[in-house]
C-alpha cells in the first residue's frame, strides 16, 4: 500500500514538473511570437493615426479650395464659350 502511495506521489510530482515546463514553454513561445510581430510591424512603412488625420485634413482643405477656385473660374467664363478639353476642334 505504501509503494502505491509513493508511486502516486512520484507521478503527481512528475506531472507538476511537466505542467510547469509546458507553462514556461508557452510563455517563451508567446514572448518570441510577440517579438517577431513587433519586428515585422516595425519593418513596415506605416504612419501614425495623427499623421494620417493631418494629411486627411490637408486633402479635404485642398479639395474645398479646388472647388471654390473652380466655381470662381466658371463664374468668370462667359456661358457661350465651351471650356477647353471638350473634344471638338475648330477647322
Amino acid at each position: 500500500m505504501q509503494s502505491e502511495n509513493r508511486l502516486f506521489d512520484d507521478f503527481v510530482k512528475m506531472m507538476n514538473g511537466a505542467a510547469g515546463t509546458l507553462a514556461g514553454m508557452g510563455r517563451e513561445a508567446e514572448s518570441s511570437f510577440k517579438e517577431r510581430v513587433k519586428e515585422w510591424v516595425g519593418g513596415l512603412d506605416l504612419v501614425s493615426r495623427e499623421e494620417f488625420d493631418a494629411v486627411k485634413a490637408m486633402a479635404a482643405a485642398a479639395r474645398d479650395e479646388v472647388e471654390a477656385l473652380k466655381a470662381r473660374l466658371d463664374a468668370m467664363q462667359p456661358a457661350d464659350i465651351a471650356p477647353p478639353g471638350n473634344g471638338k476642334r475648330g477647322g
